[in-house]
């Protein structure tokens, strides 16, 4: 049963990969707390962090073991965070510690739907040549393309169409 103590340092612990404090993510973690709590929304830390744009956050994270393709309770990864905030460094991050280019969302989105239908086409550049499937679909039947298609972003339209 964890104490008082243990779930308050899970809450400090995400406020603090949110806002970028590695010394008090370095100390909540040499206290033995879990690297993959979760808050109320199901945010993991790392999420928050890559989220809010934290890459030596998320590399702290990652090294002391941060599950990279650990999800909140909408079935979002770090990894769809980043594309849909447009990321690329820390989507390099991500693949680079084994992230999952095809998970899909609750709805069946993927990080590569989010990176076209939110005009993040560096990311949509760098899924692609990193080997994103741009054939999965979602729930309603649609695939990136048409996502791309329905939002106006002919650039992510011709970058599916050139890989």
């Amino acid at each position: 049963m964890g104490t008082i103590e243990n779930v308050n340092l899970d809450y400090v612990l995400i406020h603090a990969a949110r806002v970028g404090d590695n010394a008090v993510v370095e100390e909540i973690l040499s206290r033995g707390i879990n690297v993959n709590v979760q808050d109320e929304k199901g945010y993991t830390p790392l999420i928050i962090a890559c989220y809010n744009n934290r890459y030596e956050t998320a590399k702290l994270l990652l090294e002391a073991g941060a599950d990279v393709n650990g999800f909140d309770y909408g079935g979002n990864t770090a990894l769809m965070g980043v594309s849909f905030k447009g990321y690329p460094e820390i989507a390099e991050l991500l693949i680079n510690n084994g992230a999952d280019l095809n998970m899909q969302h609750g709805n069946g989105g993927t990080a590569l739907m989010f990176a076209a239908m939110f005009g993040r086409n560096d990311l949509v550049k760098l899924l692609l040549t990193r080997g994103a499937d741009k054939n999965i679909l979602d729930a309603r039947g649609l695939s990136v393309t048409d996502l791309a298609l329905q939002q106006g972003n002919h650039e992510a339209v011709a970058l599916l169409e050139s890989e």
